[in-house]
């Protein structure tokens, strides 16, 4: 689909800074990066605040629903399998439901929850945690070298990241239904997450389909 788009034109990538060239185009305009290997909205298509919250506001995300817990469950069950209740989580992007930080203070364990929009309390950012969970968000980061440099500092040494999205793997993404959601605007590659690893300085790097864990 490069012919449909402005061949010639770069943009910076913005999580290693790379100049990356025309990817992809439909009602929005893709970029790839030569280096870490994002997709990512061009800078002129990203969606307004407004815009995202109402996206936001539209998912009905149940805490009781047996399939959205099972959905969660991969980091849930990571979190439980590495960490005690003594242990101090953050939930960062918890959306209006709470589902991961309800699912593990059912088990006792202590989270709190961060989110720009329905639990905005910036000074949660200003503490240190055993472990992050961030389900669905990264892939809505319009700064990711900005919020992984954020995560990276909240952890406490030997912490865990706990990430979920879905990872390009070089299928057709024309007919990847991952980019049709307009607030989706900066996708990972496996290459993207091992770019990530070694610049911010984490240990290790598990990647189990939508499952990605960053341990220090």
């Amino acid at each position: 689909m490069v012919d449909t788009i402005r061949l010639g034109m770069k943009e910076k990538c913005p999580l290693c800074k790379s100049q990356a060239s025309p990817f992809y185009k439909d009602t929005q305009e893709y970029f790839r990066c030569p280096e870490c290997r994002a997709v990512f909205v061009a800078k002129k298509d990203l969606p307004k605040a407004e815009e995202e919250k109402e996206r936001y506001e539209l998912h009905d995300d149940d805490t009781q629903d047996a399939g959205y817990r099972k959905f969660v469950s991969p980091i849930t069950k990571s979190v439980m399998r590495d960490f005690t209740p003594k242990h101090q989580g953050l939930d960062f992007g918890a959306g209006r439901s709470q589902i991961i930080s309800t699912v593990l203070r059912e088990q006792g364990y202590n989270i709190v929850d961060y989110d720009p929009y329905f639990h905005n309390y910036p000074e949660l950012l200003e503490q240190k945690y055993d472990y992050v969970t961030s389900c669905e968000v990264i892939e809505h980061f319009y700064n990711p070298a900005q919020e992984f440099a954020k995560l990276r500092e909240m952890l406490r040494e030997g912490g865990g990241l706990y990430l979920m999205t879905d990872i390009y793997d070089e299928r057709d993404f024309a007919s990847w239904y991952y980019k049709n959601d307009p607030t989706h605007v900066f996708l990972y590659a496996k290459e993207t997450f091992e770019w990530i690893k070694e610049y911010y300085g984490f240990k290790e790097l598990f990647i189990q389909k939508r499952l990605i864990v960053f341990l220090l």
